[in-house]
């Protein structure tokens, strides 16, 4: 097994890598969007409004990290990819939102897309995001190993209903009621974890990783992602709705099935940081070229956002 003790990326090189990319992403995602005036402008608006709103990008910053750990040296073909996550990750919170699911007012600090345009034209913006980031997959050039058809099978499979959808069903489905912990993860897999590991082998894919690096990738998605909606559990409790951008305490306003309300927030915050080990773990295989995906699970694992 190769060794983790190679010299990780100090905090401040993170800090200066992440902002570069997300400013990449940002400049990709205001050009994926036909611009607000196109006809019918409500519906160009309202999918900008909710994609622009700003937010850290981990998805597609993990899409382009991936590729990096793969080799990738140009990161062009990759962009089309992590923006087409961060456009379903955006169509889902816009829905997540919508009086007939969660009911939230506020979303990445400013008020929710039904709160703007109203209730119809949000879910029609959802709609096209998804739609218009399976365009974005089909513009890729593929590598060797991995066709197109299994990028668009990848993501289909994580956006579908055994995925994200599935964890969103089972979270309405659990409101209020007593669950298990085996419960709260399949939510969690689902909801949460599906997208990152989607995010992290989309970008793989495209740099034509071997199947050692694209199962190392796998793996560390999955207890990353698990850690990271443990972590969002853990924050609905301790931080404020400014800190958030979102309406804190909602999860336990509405009897939402979350670690801290099964097991409590010590037991919460021992799972977190059980997850994140178990990530850094899965990234052995990748040696060196695995630091800088082992700076982000550490440093999210200490977020206070």
């Amino acid at each position: 097994m190769t060794s983790r003790k190679a010299v990780r990326p100090q905090a401040d090189g993170l800090s200066i890598y992440l902002e570069e990319r997300r400013k990449l992403v940002e400049r990709a995602l205001a050009r994926c969007l036909p611009a607000a005036t196109v006809r019918p402008a409500t519906i160009h608006r309202a999918m900008r409004y909710s994609l622009l709103a700003g937010g850290k990008r981990l998805r597609p910053i993990l899409t382009l990290a991936a590729a990096e750990a793969c080799g990738a040296k140009d990161l062009a073909n990759v962009l089309p990819a992590a923006c087409a996550v961060e456009l379903i990750h955006t169509y889902s919170l816009i829905h997540d939102d919508l009086p007939c699911m969660d009911d939230d007012d506020l979303r990445r600090g400013r008020p929710t897309s039904h709160k703007v345009f109203g209730e119809g034209i949000a879910v029609l913006a959802g709609d096209a995001l998804l739609t218009r980031a399976f365009g974005l997959l089909a513009a890729v050039k593929t590598a060797k190993r991995y066709p197109l058809s299994q990028l668009l099978a990848e993501a289909e499979m994580a956006a579908g209903s055994l995925q994200l959808i599935a964890g969103q069903v089972a979270d309405l489905e659990a409101e209020g009621k007593k669950i298990s912990i085996r419960d709260v993860g399949f939510i969690h897999e689902r909801k949460t974890a599906a997208m990152i590991v989607l995010s992290l082998r989309l970008g793989a894919m495209i740099a034509n990783a071997t199947p050692t690096q694209l199962k190392a990738l796998t793996d560390f998605g999955k207890s990353l992602g698990l850690a990271f909606q443990i972590l969002d559990d853990i924050l609905d409790v301790t931080a404020t709705s400014a800190q958030l951008g979102k309406s804190a305490g909602k999860d336990l306003k509405d009897s939402k099935a979350t670690y801290p309300a099964v097991i409590g927030l010590e037991a919460a915050r021992k799972e977190a940081e059980i997850q994140t080990r178990k990530a850094l773990r899965a990234l052995a295989p990748l040696g060196s070229r695995g630091n800088r995906l082992q700076a982000i699970a550490e440093s999210l694992l200490k977020r206070q956002d």
